[in-house]
């Protein structure tokens, strides 16, 4: 994304609430996700952050309150979910080659060939799996997937990419190699925000934080101030390494 064209972002969030079975998961969360920042989303498992990604890309829809694409409306963008990407924790493969699940992506944005050509080969040497092109996506590692589906992301040059834990159960060299392909996408532009509870990838890539309890949006806050000076009790014993109920 060209960071200075228009973009779909600020993502206003009012009143978020979403109810699955009679019980309340997310509760009444409001937030603002401004341009340019990489936003970290932290909590304990089951703190509500998968869903509360899922929820921002429209995977699934609010019991309650709103979610506006302020930067749609006004720069007249009729389609914000075509401005968007989303990495799970297991990424989704295709049965097709590594290529061909990028372009497939492209396709589905309606992107005409020569130039998908020109965005697979770009995306898959950006990632380090242009000698992988041809390989069926489901026989690489899990690694290798993880970095496809980074490739895919980055050739569809999205204003905002979500990230589900995306370098869970990784060894640190390839955690680190995730890493640094999520900045080099942050670079490009795009808005960065990921789920983690690794709080040393917290302390790596988080400009800002938005902490998670048991469904709650406890804190939204610069990632130093929330780090180190952290302002609830929930807060201080996720980041003490402590069981806080």
């Amino acid at each position: 994304m060209n960071s200075n064209a228009p973009s779909i972002l600020p993502l206003q969030a009012r009143g978020l609430r979403y109810e699955a079975g009679g019980t309340v998961l997310i509760k009444d969360m409001s937030f603002r996700l401004e341009c340019g920042s990489r936003t970290v989303i932290l909590g304990h498992n089951g703190a509500g952050k998968s869903l509360l990604l899922r929820l921002c890309h429209g995977l699934i829809q609010p019991s309650a309150g709103t979610l506006t694409w302020e930067g749609a409306a006004a720069a007249a963008i009729d389609d914000p979910a075509a401005h968007q990407a989303m990495v799970f924790q297991r990424p989704v493969m295709l049965r097709r080659t590594a290529a061909e699940n990028v372009d497939y992506a492209l396709r589905l944005r309606k992107v005409p060939a020569a130039e998908r050509r020109r965005l697979v080969a770009d995306a898959l040497r950006r990632t380090k799996l242009h000698r992988h092109a041809d390989r069926q996506a489901r026989t690489l590692s899990f690694g290798e997937q993880q970095r496809l589906a980074l490739a895919r992301a980055w050739a569809m040059q999205p204003h905002i990419l979500f990230l589900d834990e995306p370098t869970a159960s990784l060894d640190p060299a390839v955690t680190r190699s995730i890493e640094e392909l999520i900045n080099a996408i942050h670079e490009r532009g795009a808005k960065i925000v990921m789920s983690t509870h690794d709080l040393g990838q917290a302390r790596r890539l988080a400009d800002d934080i938005l902490f998670l309890h048991r469904g709650r949006l406890l804190a939204q806050a610069p990632a130093a101030a929330f780090l180190d000076r952290p302002d609830s009790d929930a807060a201080r014993a996720f980041i003490a390494g402590e069981l806080y109920w």
